[in-house]
């Protein structure tokens, strides 16, 4: 039963539990006795929610709930993105929201302006002091939608024009210096810097990569921005699909970079070594944000706020904290493609859906084709069988379904790209409209409605 006696101790297998200690499950089977005794109170008859809610599983071979346990145990639950938290109360511990209400809340991470802007983008953090003062540097939230008007000013453009430059000259050193290769800084830096996984969808990235040499072979050059494409990132040891997808990047960086006939066009690189002290480089110098994870994997993201404030415009899902950077930047300044949380949930159930996604866009197809045949490992041609075989046969993340929306935000990019006027107004708006993402907010969320802590007010 659900409440079950220290005497029972005897009759659990003790693999189960690693390190607990007879003395820990005593003290876990009494939290769970008065817990459930408090549910089936609350819930007269719900035999189900008790079963449910129990910090101990009984349905095959008992073993504890550990995250019933943290559930039980803690003051507060938040999530760290508006989603994130609709996930948490709708689904993962409904059972324990609607037990608690007001247990489970939402405080939307946030970055801090005094390094990712101010420290590592001081040309920008001057042009921004001189327009309307450096009171946004402690009140972002407030001060920083004062650049609004000033987004329509073609001096103010120009001066974030030269600024930005000169932070892609910063970042082109850089990869120079890393990876050995030259990039253009007037190019669209395109950049997806974040763990290596499967969810993140570098792949996505990298078959889009693809798609353009392949316009390039052909000779469809017509209207084509030039663009250096950067990922970077670290895999986790023993993940195996994310060191294959590093060793791709790498050897499709490798056949293009070398190619006189994409030289001018597109270049490609994987930034080894990546890390925060990276990112101040590179948050400062990029064009384009890729936040391109499957809707409903991405818990919020930290990288999508460094780069908003440093003005790149993002391309990606509803997915993590993505939501709320369009809601606050306007869509018409964010280039939004895939599908929902929801949408997701349901292609996943629809037979034969990678097949099918491939078989609709030749584009795609042809992409695959050439990484399955070997045309990005030419000595061992079968390297990369593993990627499109799961890319055919499962794709649970959904690249596939996605890659025509993709390709189709990209080239709302490229025709943004080609107005700078237009562009920069939108990368001003950005940076606007960032100061909601500021660790101070958060904080101040976490004193409030976590901590129960007394906010002292900022000196100015």
């Amino acid at each position: 039963n659900h409440t079950l006696l220290p005497e029972a101790l005897e009759k659990w297998p003790v693999g189960l539990f690693g390190s607990l200690l007879p003395r820990h499950l005593e003290i876990i089977y009494e939290i769970n006795r008065r817990f459930l005794e408090q549910v089936k109170q609350d819930r007269p008859g719900d035999e189900d929610l008790v079963r449910r809610v129990s910090l101990i599983d009984e349905s095959g071979e008992r073993y504890v709930r550990m995250a019933h346990v943290a559930a039980v145990g803690s003051r507060a639950i938040n999530g760290v993105a508006q989603l994130h938290t609709d996930l948490l109360q709708q689904d993962v511990l409904r059972d324990f929201h609607q037990l608690s209400p007001n247990k489970v809340v939402n405080v939307t991470n946030g970055v801090t302006l005094r390094r990712f802007v101010v420290g590592a983008n001081p040309g920008l953090a001057q042009l921004i002091t001189e327009a309307i003062g450096d009171r946004w540097i402690l009140h972002s939230e407030e001060e920083l939608p004062k650049l609004l008007p000033l987004a329509q000013d073609a001096a103010f453009q120009e001066k974030w024009r030269e600024i930005k430059r000169q932070n892609k000259q910063r970042l082109a050193a850089l990869i120079l210096d890393r990876t050995n290769w030259a990039v253009d800084p007037d190019s669209l830096f395109d950049i997806q810097v974040k763990r290596i996984h499967e969810y993140k969808r570098q792949l996505l990235n990298i078959l889009h990569v693809i798609h353009l040499y392949d316009r390039i072979l052909k000779g469809d050059i017509d209207n084509m921005t030039p663009r250096c494409v950067l990922l970077g990132g670290k895999a986790a040891p023993g993940y195996q699909m994310a060191k294959l997808i590093i060793k791709l990047t790498n050897n499709v960086a490798t056949l293009i970079n070398d190619d006189p006939r994409a030289s001018s066009l597109l270049r490609v690189a994987f930034l080894p070594d990546y890390n925060v002290t990276a990112m101040e480089i590179i948050c400062a110098g990029t064009d384009l944000s890729e936040q391109i994870s499957t809707a409903g994997k991405e818990a919020s993201g930290t990288g999508n706020m460094k780069f908003m404030m440093n003005g790149a415009l993002t391309i990606g899902t509803l997915d993590g904290a993505n939501i709320e950077i369009r809601e606050a930047v306007g869509a018409e300044n964010f280039f939004l493609f895939g599908m929902t949380a929801d949408e997701v949930v349901a292609r996943r159930d629809t037979p034969d859906h990678a097949r099918a996604a491939i078989a609709r866009d030749l584009r795609l197809k042809a992409a695959i084709a050439a990484v399955r045949d070997g045309a990005f490992s030419p000595d061992a041609p079968k390297l990369f069988r593993s990627i499109t075989k799961d890319l055919k046969n499962k794709d649970y993340f959904l690249v596939c379904s996605d890659f025509t929306a993709y390709w189709e935000a990209q080239r709302r990019v490229d025709a943004v790209f080609a107005d700078p006027a237009a562009w920069m107004r939108m990368a001003a708006r950005n940076t606007a409209r960032s100061g909601w993402f500021s660790s101070d907010r958060a904080i101040r969320g976490y004193m409030a409605d976590i901590w129960g802590a007394r906010s002292v007010p900022l000196q100015t």
